[in-house]
C-alpha cells in the first residue's frame, strides 16, 4: 500500500508540475540524412505565477535520444545552453539546438528525442513529450574526392588533406530533393551536409571542381529555372545564383572554361533573387545577360 502511495505521489507532483510549466519540442522535418543538421527548437511556457530563472550551467536543458529499433545511441558531448535567462510568468521562451555534433547518428532508422528543463528553485525538471524522425540512407549519384589546398600562409610542403565531394538523392514524401556532402574519403567523418535544391526529371545535375577544389553544382529546379551553387573544400555554400532559360537565344545555362581555364556559367539569363549568395546588391537589376564569368573563392 505504502509503494502504490508513493507512485501515486510522483505522478501527483509530475502533473502539477506540467501544469506550471510546459515543455516541447519540434523539429523542422519528420526525415534527415545521416550527417545532416538536426535542429531541435525547445519551446518553455511559464504559468507558474511566478518567474522563472533558467540557464544556469550547461546541463539545465538536456536531451535524451533513442532508437526504436533497439541499438544504442551514442552521446559524443553536451550541446553548449548555458546561458540565463528569465521567464515571466504567462510568456514562453524558445531555444534552438543541433543535436547532430553531439549524438551518433548515422544509422539509418527511427530515432525518437525529447528534451528535460531543470528547474533549480524547485528542485524538479519538466519533461517534454518524445517527437519521432527517421534517418534515411541517400542514394549518391555523384563523388569525387579532392584535396584541399593550403592557407596562403602555409610553408610546409606536407601531402594535403583528403576530402571528398558527394551529391546525393532523397526522396521525402514524393519529393526528390539534392544533397551536397563533404567528407573525409571513407566518409566516417561527415564536415557539412546540406541540400540544393528540388531535383526535376527534366535534367540531371552538373557537379564540377575548380581549380581551387570548390565544388560547382548546376541544378536544375524548374522548366526554365536553374540554380548554380559553390561549395568550398570546408563544406561551406559560398555562392548561389539563379538564372533562367534565354528564350532568345534558345540557350540555358551550362559550365565552361574560359581562356585562363576558369570554370564559368555561359547560356541563359542571370536573375537576381533573395536567395544569393553573397546578397545582391540593392541597384542590382532584375535580370541581366548571361557573360557569367563566376571565379571560385580561395579558400
Amino acid at each position: 500500500m505504502n509503494k502504490w502511495r508513493a507512485v501515486a505521489i510522483v505522478w501527483l507532483i509530475a502533473l502539477g508540475l506540467e501544469a506550471q510549466v510546459e515543455v516541447s519540442i519540434s523539429l523542422p522535418q519528420e526525415q534527415f540524412l545521416p550527417g545532416e543538421d538536426i535542429i531541435v527548437t525547445v519551446r518553455i511556457g511559464n504559468q507558474s505565477g511566478q518567474p522563472l530563472k533558467l540557464g544556469q550551467g550547461n546541463d539545465w536543458l538536456t536531451f535524451s535520444l533513442d532508437s526504436r529499433e533497439g541499438f544504442p545511441v551514442t552521446r559524443t558531448g553536451l550541446p553548449p545552453v548555458e546561458g540565463e535567462f528569465t521567464i515571466e510568468s504567462a510568456r514562453v521562451a524558445s531555444k534552438k539546438v543541433n543535436l547532430t555534433p553531439y549524438f551518433s547518428l548515422l544509422k539509418p532508422g527511427r530515432y525518437q528525442v525529447a528534451a528535460a528543463v531543470k528547474i533549480p528553485q524547485w528542485q524538479q525538471q519538466a519533461i517534454s513529450r518524445p517527437v519521432e524522425f527517421t534517418i534515411a540512407k541517400g542514394h549518391p549519384i555523384w563523388e569525387q574526392e579532392i584535396g584541399v589546398p593550403p592557407p596562403p600562409e602555409a610553408t610546409n610542403s606536407a601531402p594535403p588533406e583528403v576530402r571528398k565531394y558527394a551529391l546525393l538523392q532523397a526522396n521525402f514524401r514524393r519529393n526528390l530533393q539534392l544533397y551536397v556532402r563533404v567528407s573525409d574519403p571513407s566518409e566516417s567523418r561527415i564536415f557539412a551536409l546540406f541540400p540544393l535544391g528540388r531535383l526535376t526529371s527534366v535534367s540531371r545535375p552538373e557537379a564540377q571542381v575548380d581549380r581551387f577544389s570548390n565544388l560547382h553544382v548546376l541544378l536544375q529546379t524548374g522548366a526554365k529555372t536553374f540554380i548554380h551553387n559553390i561549395i568550398s573544400p570546408q563544406g561551406r555554400l559560398v555562392v548561389r545564383h539563379t538564372y533562367e532559360y534565354d528564350d532568345y537565344t534558345a540557350s540555358r545555362p551550362r559550365f565552361a572554361r574560359d581562356p585562363e581555364g576558369r570554370l564559368i556559367v555561359k547560356g541563359g539569363l542571370r536573375r537576381i533573387s533573395a536567395q544569393d549568395l553573397p546578397p545582391p546588391e540593392p541597384s542590382a537589376s532584375e535580370t541581366s545577360p548571361a557573360t557569367n564569368a563566376v571565379i571560385g573563392p580561395r579558400p
